[in-house]
């Protein structure tokens, strides 16, 4: 039996190549319109896996989503990187010049726009999901609309792309992680780990903690901090780190737990190819 895994979005976006990607075509898609109804559909077992973008090379990090794993105990299992690409698809057997309107997601309008501004004819619409779009404009055979998505709708959804690669800055890359509810068995190749904790807000706290890090031979890929709800000033910190020896990523848990208060794990697992 197919593990269902929820992504948020629709069927051809890009959480679900990084499903397919992850887990071959043999998949169960639960689709989600929103994070927070990603994270639901874990808690009520109606998905057994999700996929969630967490950080973008030109948008940056999407805060929202690391505190969605944080607050509601989520293990993080594995990751993808992906590169974005953009493509203008509509139904077959038209040309840019038929089309009237574009719709997609407000991002990705955004990260198109210098292309947008060679055709002032065609007016830009957002809308909920890039694949959405696509769905709707085959399901409703809506001539003149054109959508921005992954190829991969194209392919699902019978479109035609009529212009490749649109978007503006060529290398834009989304980290994606796969979460579940249930805490995984130790794999033995994994070199990377997701970690939170919360510091005193005393000068040289942060720094002997990355102290520590540096010393326990930890290569420190990603720190975020958070604000602390109702405590002023106070902050979590996500850190990611990748070691090679697991005895060395041991050591350095076995003291930041002392070190930190509030110290949790939020996955330990083997990082994505990039």
């Amino acid at each position: 039996m197919n593990k269902i895994i929820a992504i948020q979005g629709a069927e051809g976006s890009n959480h679900h190549k990084v499903a397919r990607d992850f887990y071959g075509n043999s998949i169960e898609l639960k689709e989600c319109m929103s994070f927070d109804v990603l994270v639901d559909s874990l808690l009520d077992h109606s998905s057994d896996l999700g996929i969630m973008a967490l950080e973008n090379t030109i948008a940056g990090s999407i805060i929202p989503n690391y505190a969605l794993i944080d607050r509601n105990n989520l293990h993080i299992i594995g990751e993808e990187y992906l590169n974005i690409h953009h493509h203008l698809m509509c139904l077959k057997g038209q040309r840019i010049e038929d089309i009237k309107e574009v719709c997609s997601h407000p991002m990705a309008l955004l990260q198109c726009k210098d292309f947008f501004k060679k055709y002032p004819h065609i007016k830009l619409v957002e809308d909920v999901d890039t694949a959405e779009v696509a769905k709707r404009i085959a399901k409703e055979n809506l001539v003149g609309i054109a959508a921005i998505a992954p190829k991969i709708a194209a392919e699902i959804f019978g479109l035609e792309v009529i212009e490749d690669e649109i978007q503006t800055i060529k290398d834009n890359a989304t980290r994606f992680v796969i979460v579940q509810t249930e805490k995984p068995k130790r794999n033995e190749e994994v070199n990377k780990a997701s970690l939170k904790f919360q510091l005193d807000h005393k000068r040289g706290s942060l720094a002997a903690i990355l102290n520590v890090l540096s010393d326990c031979k930890m290569n420190l890929t990603k720190i975020q901090s958070l604000p602390v709800i109702e405590s002023p000033w106070k902050y979590s910190f996500f850190v990611d780190v990748t070691f090679e020896a697991y005895k060395d990523y041991e050591k350095a848990q076995a003291i930041i737990e002392i070190m930190a208060a509030e110290f949790k794990i939020l996955g330990t697992y083997k990082t994505g190819s990039k």
